[in-house]
């Protein structure tokens, strides 16, 4: 071995305690959702990247904003984290992380995933899906009248998965994708298109669960 390659060996051994310092926490990160509750559905057909589920039932806050596709999310984000945080009737703060704790004068339970977000006219739905453990009669009342509660009922939905940025030039390509693959099966259509989003924003961008889904007749 050479003195270059000594050299070369050497640093790349001092260095790679710093690197794993650096992405550890990221990948921390990545690990952490995977105990983060998901609405259940059962697996109908699976070809290639493409997936037809039936969902059960589950029920989410939702609120409507007026702004771009790169906006919205971000708009919504501040409003349904507000109500999750305590701001509702109750006080409750249900936390957008795992494990479930509970204390005397609040409870903290964790937030499922994914945040949805679709276009409704000119503006944008964007929801949080709530922990299974509530009923419409249970879940805190908000205190932001933009903040409603909903439930949505079974149903079925054809969906795609990637990696990878949240722009709307990769959503829109991964969306013409699912709808060529629901022509192809001869499927039909029921709503708009949903933009799944799995992982928080500073999450490395090739280790995001992203999905468009568009429910199904």
């Amino acid at each position: 071995m050479n003195s270059l390659t000594k050299l070369t060996v050497m640093t790349k051994r001092k260095l790679m305690p710093l690197v794993l310092m650096v992405i550890s926490p990221f990948l921390y990160c990545s690990c952490a959702i995977v105990g983060i509750e998901k609405p259940k559905y059962t697996l109908l057909e699976k070809e290639g990247k493409f997936e037809i589920r039936q969902y059960q039932s589950y029920l989410i806050a939702e609120t409507m904003v007026e702004a771009d596709f790169n906006d919205a999310g971000n708009v919504a984000f501040r409003r349904l984290f507000g109500y999750i945080s305590g701001k509702n009737k109750t006080k409750e703060s249900i936390s957008m992380t795992v494990p479930v704790n509970q204390s005397a004068s609040s409870e903290k339970i964790s937030m499922t995933a994914p945040v949805n977000q679709q276009q409704s006219g000119d503006k944008y739905s964007v929801s949080f899906v709530m922990p299974s453990k509530y009923s419409m009669e249970t879940l805190p009342e908000p205190l932001d009248p933009a903040v409603t509660l909903k439930e949505i009922p079974a149903h079925k939905v054809a969906a795609i998965r990637y990696s990878g940025t949240w722009s709307q030039k990769r959503y829109e390509t991964k969306r013409a994708s699912l709808e060529e693959f629901i022509r192809r099966k001869q499927l039909v259509p029921e709503a708009e298109p949903v933009f799944a989003r799995y992982n928080p924003p500073f999450e490395l961008w090739f280790l995001r669960r992203n999905e468009v889904i568009i429910p199904l007749k």
